[in-house]
């Protein structure tokens, strides 16, 4: 008996601060509200961040995203966007869309480049982040529509 107090006493702590010191490292957005999208021919699973505190951690802290998954940001109004990966240590490409479901522009992205700016080619309601390459692994190009897509955010 005196043995499993000492080792309780002595592993309890241990299992405390690890599993403190395990949830401090992750700032990983939890999931989000998920979507089905429709890209080309395609099916994408797409979180929707549309609030701005949802849109700027977006998947930051995220180490991989699922084929086929993707994080759909929505914004209030068209507009120029940009995007960068700073603390996203995930490999994306980005296609930037306007108001009535077509792909302006498509970006690949490098992990956690807090320099490079990703811009739309023109005014943008959506942004989808993807796996990287994923687009051009389903021959998908700017022009290319996007069904499912919801309402503009609310302001």
């Amino acid at each position: 008996m005196r043995f499993f107090i000492a080792t309780l006493f002595f592993v309890s702590p241990l299992l405390f601060f690890s599993t403190v010191q395990a949830q401090g490292t992750s700032t990983a957005q939890p999931l989000l509200s998920t979507i089905k999208l429709t890209v080309g021919s395609h099916t994408v699973i797409a979180e929707v961040a549309q609030t701005p505190e949802q849109r700027e951690r977006g998947l930051m802290h995220r180490f991989t995203l699922p084929n086929g998954h993707g994080m759909l940001f929505v914004f209030e109004r068209p507009q120029p966007l940009s995007f960068w990966m700073k603390n996203t240590p995930a490999p994306l490409s980005i296609a930037f869309i306007d108001e009535r479901g077509t792909i302006l522009n498509i970006r690949d992205m490098t992990p956690n480049d807090d320099k490079t700016l990703h811009r739309s080619q023109g005014n943008a309601l959506y942004a989808l982040e993807v796996r990287k390459g994923w687009f051009d692994e389903q021959g998908i190009k700017a022009g290319a529509s996007v069904r499912g897509l919801p309402p503009a955010a609310k302001q």
